[in-house]
C-alpha cells in the first residue's frame, strides 16, 4: 500500500512555545548540544493502488486546506517507500 507523508511545521518567523519546551528540558535530563527545536505534525496516508500526480495534488490541497494553516505553518508532501520484509536467516 502506498503511504503519502505530510509533514507541518510552524513557519520560522512564529514563535513555537512547544519546541522552547522541550528545548529547555533537554540539558535538565542530561542532553546537550541541541541549540534549536521546532515541534510540528506529521500525517501519514495510505492508499489503495497506484499514487498518480493527480493522488499527489489531492494530497497538497488536502494539506493546504485540512491538514495545516498556511497562515503559520508550512507542509510537505513526500512519498514514503515501503520496506520489503527480510526474513531472518537461521
Amino acid at each position: 500500500m502506498p503511504r503519502v507523508v505530510v509533514d507541518v511545521m510552524p513557519k520560522p518567523e512564529i514563535l513555537d512555545p512547544q519546541g522552547k519546551a522541550v528545548l529547555g528540558a533537554l540539558p535538565r535530563l542530561g542532553f546537550s548540544g541541541i541549540t534549536d527545536v521546532r515541534q510540528g505534525k506529521r500525517f501519514e496516508l495510505e492508499f489503495e493502488g497506484e499514487l498518480t500526480e493527480e493522488t499527489l495534488a489531492e494530497v497538497r490541497k488536502m494539506a493546504e486546506t485540512l491538514l495545516s494553516n498556511p497562515v503559520i505553518e508550512d507542509f510537505t508532501v513526500s512519498v514514503e517507500t515501503p520496506v520489503a520484509a527480510v526474513e531472518a536467516v537461521e
